[in-house]
């Protein structure tokens, strides 16, 4: 079978089972999650695992229902607007906990349905934002299959994330929804500087520029949420997002819980820095 191999792994999160089960028992023990089998999907950082893999791995482990989960579908990806979305075509995703199998049929209903751009392993981009999320997926869902989109920010974001789930629906699949989002990156080696630097600009990246992000991921809606992350800097994958908000929807999603916020400041204090949240999409 062909794979999707690991480019990150050694780097931005540990590169062997042992470590990544050690950083992950870590990260389930700093703070409290929040269990509810009603939680079918959620929004993640993307981060190296020190800055932010606590927030992920604590939204990704909260999606655990008692009934068996066949697909993930995950969406990501640093894209512009006029960006064309693509998707895994076909094989599997390496991980250090082994490999994650792509739904190839529920993959090929969602092409069939969109016009998408069909990227086989070997020329699937190598994308933090995706890679970083697939060992929790494999290590709290081992069995699952897993759909993997790059969703730009457009109108056609709530698109692709409404058919995808319509098509997992028409396939009888059990499946759980995960956007892969950073928060604003803000400081001079972002060019984002409105707030100045220290302490004040921090104060407004977190009460103010994020929090109106996460005020439209915490609505679900998706005009806002590519509204906010293009004009605002506040999202670096609204697209992902805005996916993730309709696919939850279609899937019947009335409310949201806001799990957890960190900056990398907090980690490393630094002119430049980005927010990171934690966003559950629940049925009731």
């Amino acid at each position: 079978m062909e794979k999707k191999k690991m480019a990150f792994a050694g780097s931005w999160y540990p590169a062997t089972a042992a470590e990544c089960e050690a950083s992950i028992q870590g990260f389930l023990k700093e703070k409290q999650g929040s269990f509810d089998d009603s939680f079918i999907g959620g929004i993640v950082p993307h981060a190296g695992w020190y800055y932010s893999g606590s927030i992920a791995c604590r939204v990704i482990a909260s999606l655990k229902a008692d009934e068996k989960i066949d697909t993930i579908i995950l969406f990501g990806a640093h894209m512009h607007r006029q960006s064309e979305p693509f998707i895994l075509t076909h094989g599997a995703i390496e991980t250090p906990f082994g490999q994650i199998e792509v739904d190839k049929e529920l993959t090929d209903k969602i092409i069939t349905g969109i016009s998408i751009r069909q990227r086989p392993p070997h020329k699937f981009p190598d994308e933090n934002t995706l890679e970083l999320q697939c060992p929790f997926i494999k290590y709290f869902y081992p069995d699952a299959k897993i759909v993997v989109c790059g969703v730009a920010p457009s109108f056609f974001a709530a698109i692709i994330g409404s058919m995808a789930v319509a098509e997992a629906k028409n396939l009888s699949r059990n499946v759980r929804i995960i956007g892969s989002t950073d928060m604003t990156h803000y400081g001079p080696d972002f060019g984002l500087t409105p707030a100045g630097t220290g302490e004040k600009a921090v104060e407004w990246v977190k009460n103010e520029n994020d929090r109106n992000a996460i005020k439209a991921l915490m609505e679900m809606d998706e005009s806002k949420i590519i509204t906010q992350g293009l004009e605002n800097k506040n999202m670096c994958c609204a697209g992902a997002a805005a996916a993730t908000a309709a696919a939850c929807k279609k899937l019947g999603a009335v409310k949201a819980v806001e799990l957890d916020y960190a900056t990398s400041f907090e980690k490393s204090a630094s002119a430049s820095f980005v927010g990171y949240a934690g966003i559950l999409y629940s049925l009731s």
